[in-house]
């Protein structure tokens, strides 16, 4: 029986199988591959989406944007100052009243609540482009990123250096346990991931008998040895500019550079960074520049990874 995830939220990864996100990964890459070839996919005429931005952002807007209208469907954006979410409209209302003109439901915000509350009572399906602790739409980019540069992606070893508990990292450690990755936290004790987390992914990569490993550790060289993938993201996350220099003192251990891409011992190890990036913090200007960097590939897939979900929970697929 086929994959079916018609009428389905896409919130965080903890709620799709193995074979779900395998699914999306190779709808994304039919995807890419009609953009590429100038092959016509307007799969949604006739749909709707909106795009609610709590937080701004370049590739989350740009792809939704570019994804819905190759799909054929309408496209309509609402910054904060753009509606009246939490202000004079509590979530639940602006939920009813957008489940009712919309097909679909973008997220990018703060609060997983908030997104979790769209869906409740939204009545079509809603995306997250973004909270503070998961990142789900990125990691399918990262994650066909990955397959594109080895063919595969159980057994990787995928190394993530730098803020351990922020949402990437959540998200990469849950789809890493479901696909059988190797995965590495590198970070300072401070910023270690939620043990109960980490217990959670260890747990899901017994059930899915993925093969999966989690280690979390303070040495960055440690590890990175042996890698096929380095993943780093700002030190700093949106909310929270007031502690950069705290984080900088914190980090820079932890800042991806030659010395730190040598250490791996693989003449091949792949760069990712879901961007922005802030060079000359958490990755230098020598290796954003490299051989090994992939992190425009990451950007430019997160349109093929949304149209894939986008058509998956709303389309016919």
């Amino acid at each position: 029986m086929g994959v079916n995830i018609r009428g389905r939220h896409f919130l965080k990864l903890l709620d799709y199988t193995p074979e779900e996100i395998r699914y999306l990964l190779d709808l994304s890459k039919e995807f890419k591959n009609m953009k590429r070839n100038g092959v016509p996919h307007r799969y949604l005429e006739g749909k709707n989406i909106v795009l609610l931005f709590e937080k701004t952002s370049t590739r989350t807007r740009c792809a939704f944007e570019v994804a819905g209208r190759d799909l054929g469907m309408g496209v309509t954006y609402l910054d904060p100052s753009g509606s009246q979410m939490g202000k004079k409209e509590s979530i639940e209302d602006t939920a009813r009243v957008l489940g009712r003109m919309f097909d679909g439901i973008e997220f990018r915000g703060f609060s997983q609540k908030v997104v979790e509350d769209l869906a409740k009572y939204a009545g079509v399906p809603v995306w997250n482009g973004l909270t503070d602790d998961y990142h789900p739409t990125q990691v399918l980019a990262d994650f066909l990123t990955i397959r594109e540069n080895f063919g595969h992606l159980k057994g990787i070893r995928l190394v993530y250096v730098g803020d351990g508990r922020n949402n990437v990292a959540n998200s990469l450690m849950i789809g890493a346990a479901k696909m059988g990755m190797h995965f590495v936290v590198g970070s300072p004790k401070e910023l270690f991931p939620d043990p109960a987390l980490v217990a959670e992914c260890e747990q899901i990569a017994k059930d899915c008998e993925s093969g999966a490993t989690i280690t979390v550790t303070d040495d960055p060289k440690a590890a990175v040895k042996g890698a096929d993938a380095i993943y780093t993201d700002v030190w700093a996350s949106m909310g929270e500019e007031a502690k950069a220099a705290e984080r900088k003192a914190l980090l820079q251990p932890y800042q991806v550079n030659r010395e730190l891409i040598e250490a791996t011992g693989n003449d091949d190890v792949i760069f990712l960074h879901c961007l922005p990036a802030v060079k000359g913090n958490e990755v230098t200007e020598d290796v954003f520049e490299s051989r090994h960097a992939r992190q425009f590939d990451e950007a430019e897939n997160r349109m093929h990874t949304i149209k894939a979900v986008m058509v998956a929970s709303i389309g016919n697929f």
